[in-house]
């Protein structure tokens, strides 16, 4: 039973991470209009992620990890966590939720650039195609962004940073590929939540200290709470157990249900608002990131041949 159910449980999985992730940036913008700011939801949801993430390991089979890969895993914690959660939270607070959401799709872009690159992966005029389309709604969005420069509409040094996020995960993913393969996803994100905790902490303390002493309201506590528990722990346990049924290519087609999400919360709020130029970019960035995941990769050409 649990094996027919094994593609619909995958399926609600990814679902319901992207639906988490889509509807945190709406409810992180507003905790960091009402109270917080950047740099404190970004240190709430490193050490917040290290702690549950800890806690869980203690209930889980262990793995034994050499000492070598728990170095690696400092290094990974940099691209993975710190910078890529440092801009993109960051970058929030300064964009509109729309912008941010409809940013973080171009990730698989930054990927394949990156994997053509660093692991050698070919280019296929598909993948060009993607890369060119992807990149002009990014440009489109930013220029919006320039011409306005709101919270609501976007600004370009939020959308510059959500970008800067993105990057920074996608080589993440190409450096640390097979160190990822190794472990499991508690294992993994047990030891980049600790140093990613231990490497903002001391520069956040004071800053943080100063914000908490201010009566901050419950809602925004509240929401503080969502984008740690939901949007940055669940999140990623259920991306674990959708990618571990679903094809690569399917996991992907889960990115558009985020800014779907984020849109539609964002303008029921009144903290977000939609233009035509945003929705030419939303069509742009969705068809580019289309075509880069429907490519074949290295190792789909290399069976071709066989």
């Amino acid at each position: 039973m649990l094996d027919k159910n094994r593609p619909l449980i995958a399926h609600l999985a990814m679902f319901l991470a992207c639906a988490f992730w889509g509807l945190m940036a709406p409810v992180g913008k507003d905790a960091m209009t009402h109270g917080l700011d950047g740099l404190t939801m970004v240190t709430f949801r490193v050490v917040g992620g290290a702690v549950l993430f800890w806690l869980t390991s203690l209930f889980v089979p262990k793995e034994h990890v050499p000492k070598k890969d728990v170095l690696l895993f400092a290094a990974a914690a940099v691209f993975g966590l710190v910078l890529n959660q440092c801009c993109y939270t960051i970058g929030l607070s300064i964009t509109s939720p729309v912008n941010a959401s409809i940013v973080t799709t171009s990730m698989p872009i930054f990927a394949m650039i990156l994997a053509a690159i660093i692991l050698k992966e070919p280019i296929t005029g598909k993948k060009a195609m993607g890369v060119l389309m992807g990149c002009s709604g990014a440009l489109i969005l930013i220029l919006t962004s320039a011409a306005h420069a709101s919270d609501k509409v976007g600004d370009i040094r939020g959308d510059l940073l959500c970008l800067g996020a993105q990057f920074s995960f996608a080589l993440y993913l190409s450096l640390f590929q097979s160190l990822i393969r190794r472990y499991t996803v508690f294992t993994i994100n047990k030891w980049m939540f600790l140093w990613a905790s231990l490497m903002v902490v001391p520069f956040t303390f004071t800053h943080v200290s100063t914000v908490v002493s201010v009566p901050i309201p419950t809602k925004t506590w509240l929401e503080a709470g969502y984008v740690v528990f939901f949007g940055t722990y669940v999140g990623y346990i259920l991306t674990m157990i959708g990618q571990k049924t679903l094809r690569p290519t399917v996991v992907s087609v889960y990115n558009y249900v985020q800014p779907l999400v984020s849109v539609t919360v964002s303008v029921m709020m009144g903290i977000g608002v939609l233009k035509w130029t945003q929705a030419l970019a939303v069509v742009l960035v969705f068809s580019g990131v289309m075509l880069v995941t429907k490519s074949k990769s290295r190792r789909d050409i290399e069976k071709a041949k066989c």
